[in-house]
């Protein structure tokens, strides 16, 4: 009588009629080519199972990269959305207070961000009665003021989009809620010839909603339809 198990003759049918299945478990396969070098002893070198080490190692790695893939995808396309779903909101007011308003309010929601801020450049003084209403979202600068907070003092070239981590708000932009401000994205606006520039600010207590390495590609859109929409108001 042979000192060898026997496999049941069940079970040896059942994988004879669906060897898909053995194949396609990772465990099982580990476990049969474990008890294939076992058999073959130490002094074999088994090339194809070191093969097969390399080809599973590839596959996981594959694996992860098409999840990471994915999830940036659908986070694109969520990020898409939103912004799609705030110029459309930001379309509907027939009334610039109105249209000043949704942006700090509903716009903002949408956007989920905790703060949004207009400047506007002029060399006028901020003392007219629209700009005092609106003062929770629209402020009043003097002309150079917007590249200056851009450049942070600096000088240099100023981009259309600025993503950036902060200490603490500028008071002159978001006023009694600077101390909670910790990101922000900075829109530059261009109103078109012989007019100063403006600056849409949008301002997060989460450090992490806005940082350097972020794209830019949704918000630039974002800025280039914003600055249409103001330019219509502005004349």
């Amino acid at each position: 009588m042979s000192s060898n198990p026997k496999i049941e003759d069940t079970l040896r049918e059942a994988i004879i009629s669906q060897p898909d299945v053995i194949l396609d478990d990772k465990d099982v396969m580990r476990a049969l080519i474990a008890a294939n070098e076992k058999a073959m002893g130490g002094n074999i070198v088994d090339l194809r199972g070191i093969a097969m080490e390399r080809l599973e190692t590839r596959l996981d790695r594959l694996e992860d990269t098409h999840r990471s893939v994915i999830a940036a995808a659908y986070e694109n396309l969520a990020g898409t959305n939103q912004i799609h779903r705030a110029i459309l909101r930001m379309l509907d007011p027939v009334e610039f207070e109105t249209f000043l308003r949704d942006l700090g309010g509903e716009v903002a929601d949408i956007l989920r961000v905790d703060a949004v801020k207009l400047v506007l450049e002029s060399v006028q003084n901020d003392n007219d009665p629209a700009v005092q209403r609106l003062g929770d979202v629209l402020s009043v600068a003097e002309p150079g003021f917007i590249n200056d907070y851009l450049t942070q003092g600096r000088g240099g070239t100023v981009r259309q989009v600025t993503l950036r981590q902060v200490q603490d708000g500028a008071e002159a932009i978001y006023g009694g809620s600077a101390d909670w401000v910790r990101s922000e994205a900075c829109l530059k606006l261009d109103f078109g010839p012989k007019r100063l520039p403006g600056l849409l600010v949008m301002g997060a207590e989460d450090p992490h909603m806005f940082s350097p390495q972020q794209g830019t590609d949704l918000l630039t859109f974002f800025t280039g339809v914003f600055e249409r929409v103001m330019r219509r108001w502005l004349s």
